[in-house]
């Protein structure tokens, strides 16, 4: 069984939705295969004033029931494009940090520290510190054509999911089933379905191991 995580690297609900991420790969070790995937928000999806910024903190903070605030710092201008974190992200994980210790270090900079790390040098700088990475190794991955690639591809294939909020989670497992969560932070509704595609998934090999496989005719 294998769980696809959509995030971006700013998103505030990613941030809340990453207890959860980290419960389930403990829970999980094992028995599913974890992986996270790029999904790059519009410039427009982002808000247009750290006033704004702090009005959707606010709204989300509660709901998640943190005992603290976002940090809106990050925020450069209206319209901007916030694809430099996510391009570095997949560069430090591409340069052998497959753990999620760079990204989460690019997110806690920027919505917990308020740091700038849509700016090129600073992300780098957060990342291969967290990463144990060579910066100018990280900077030119970074900027280089595969790894934008890369990014678009998942960024395409979680607009072919036809969902809208992030974080996503993709769930498939190896009888054919998927299920598909978008916009939830929780664990209880993920680890419900889990559990339920490992049953259905160990009943076939159990029927499999008795009948083998069904007639040819």
């Amino acid at each position: 069984m294998r769980i696809t995580y959509y995030l971006e690297v700013v998103s505030s609900w990613c941030h809340w939705a990453e207890p959860t991420w980290a419960e389930l790969k403990a829970r999980y070790a094992g028995r599913v295969q974890f992986d996270w995937k790029i999904a790059l928000m519009r410039p427009q999806d982002f808000p247009v004033s750290p006033a704004q910024a702090d009005w959707f903190y606010r709204r989300s903070g509660t709901i998640a029931r943190s005992p603290y605030m976002l940090n809106h710092g990050w925020f450069e201008t209206p319209g901007c494009d916030y694809a430099t974190p996510n391009l570095v992200a997949e560069a430090a994980r591409s340069l052998g940090a497959t753990s999620d210790t760079a990204r989460l270090a690019l997110t806690h900079a920027a919505v917990r520290e308020g740091r700038k790390i849509n700016r090129l040098d600073e992300a780098v700088a957060i990342a291969a510190a967290a990463g144990n990475l060579d910066p100018a190794e990280l900077r030119a991955r970074a900027t280089s054509a595969d790894i934008r690639a890369a990014v678009d591809a998942s960024t395409a294939a979680f607009h072919a999911l036809q969902i809208t909020q992030r974080p996503a989670f993709v769930l498939d497992d190896a009888i054919g089933d998927r299920a598909v969560f978008s916009g939830l932070i929780r664990i209880e509704p993920l680890a419900a379905t889990i559990e339920a595609m490992l049953a259905d998934t160990a009943a076939y090999a159990t029927h499999r191991a008795h009948f083998g496989d069904p007639p040819a005719s």
